[in-house]
């Protein structure tokens, strides 16, 4: 079986979808569980995306169908084999032809946010998902448009990479999330950590709701949205701010910060030496 595609629901047959991936693995299986839940499901239920996962290993001419063998000049491991990666290649470009082709590997650019959006307007992704200690480098530099890493750690293949690009841009298709405006919301989306949340109840183990939540003022609930999302971004990943082209309002709040802190090491230093070296 060359290729196995997750169809959508009947009645959005004739929708063409957004966008179409194709997976090219020899573990198909590992994609199926992903694609019957959560946003995912209802994506290409609604026919929003296409998914499909195709077996390296068929496109293999021998009777063991091997996808891998040992590499030249020597060392551990297995490299992946160039015939069949390249037929697979083949096959799902002439398939999905107006598909870029992108290779998870860990040498690849590190994927964020905007690669999501990026990817989000092609008209298809051929994931690659490499095995072993990698693929023949003539498939590298032949046949694909982009390496792709999701992170600075290894994996065992790049399955997991390519669900985890899926489900980044799957979210991007407006409707995807039901909300108008929730992707735009995302951390990272404007280079900065999403504001934090509260649901019910009111009080837990004895710390309420921030009361401007609870105002019903939008205005006042915006600006407290944006400081928050400045102050966590402050905290946790300040590399973001500092590429971050900062809008009026968030610059006037930054130094409002910058003000108060003065204020608080100020009047520490009125109360001696031994105040700001936390000596008592």
């Amino acid at each position: 079986m060359r290729g196995s595609e997750k169809q959508a629901g009947s009645k959005n047959s004739d929708r063409v979808p957004v966008i179409r991936f194709v997976n090219l693995t020899i573990f198909p299986e590992l994609f199926f569980p992903f694609w019957e839940h959560g946003i995912i499901r209802k994506a290409i239920d609604q026919k929003t995306i296409s998914v499909s996962a195709v077996n390296i290993r068929d496109f293999a001419k021998d009777r063991h169908q091997t996808t891998d063998d040992r590499p030249y000049g020597g060392g551990c491991g297995m490299v992946m084999k160039p015939e069949p990666l390249a037929a697979a290649i083949r096959y799902a470009q002439n398939e999905s032809p107006d598909s870029k082709t992108i290779l998870l590997t860990p040498q690849g650019q590190v994927f964020n946010q905007k690669i999501a959006l990026k990817f989000g307007s092609e008209k298809g992704l051929i994931l690659v998902c490499g095995r072993y200690e990698g693929v023949d480098e003539r498939i590298c530099s032949d046949f694909i448009d982009h390496e792709i890493s999701v992170g600075d750690y290894v994996l065992t293949g790049g399955e997991l990479g390519a669900m985890i690009i899926i489900d980044a841009i799957t979210r991007l298709i407006p409707g995807s999330l039901g909300g108008a405006d929730s992707a735009e919301r995302d951390s990272f989306s404007d280079d900065l950590l999403e504001h934090a949340h509260y649901t019910r109840p009111r009080t837990f183990e004895g710390e309420s709701v921030p009361e401007v939540l609870l105002s019903g003022n939008h205005q006042d609930i915006e600006k407290w949205r944006l400081e928050t999302a400045l102050i966590r971004t402050f905290l946790k990943r300040k590399d973001l701010l500092k590429d971050r082209i900062l809008t009026k309002q968030e610059s006037y709040i930054l130094k409002k910060w910058c003000f108060e802190i003065e204020e608080i090491i100020r009047f520490q230093s009125l109360r001696g030496p031994a105040a700001l070296s936390g000596n008592q």
